[in-house]
């Protein structure tokens, strides 16, 4: 399984960007997918995340400014961020957990996107 992930870039305090991250296989055959972030020196964190029933998780940091959900025609899993904050900048990625019949899940990362909010 691959995941691109793009969208990312510069925007000042309070506007918005869109994440994308697309899926090489169907979404249907993941079972949960979320967005991370890091920012420097910290480690990395769960922001957002998105099972495929569509029940959602949220961090507190972001909750009501961000939302995530899937694209089921495009394959993909989009975050919307709205009234972003300067510690909002970070390097972000999207993960997919598969889960089998029998076993351990397996987990995929895609690339990072930077995006960087200024104050």
């Amino acid at each position: 399984v691959q995941l691109q992930a793009s969208g990312g870039g510069l925007v000042q305090a309070g506007g918005s960007l869109r994440l994308s991250c697309a899926a090489s296989v169907s979404i249907f055959s993941i079972n949960n997918m979320g967005w991370y972030r890091q920012a420097p020196g910290k480690q990395r964190e769960l922001v957002a995340s998105i099972t495929s029933r569509g029940s959602t998780n949220y961090s507190d940091s972001v909750k009501g400014r961000f939302t995530i959900s899937r694209d089921n025609k495009k394959n993909s899993v989009v975050l919307q961020m709205n009234s972003l904050k300067p510690e909002d900048t970070a390097v972000y990625y999207c993960k997919a957990e598969i889960k089998p019949p029998v076993g351990a899940s397996y987990y995929y990362w895609g690339q990072g996107t930077q995006v960087t909010v200024s104050s």
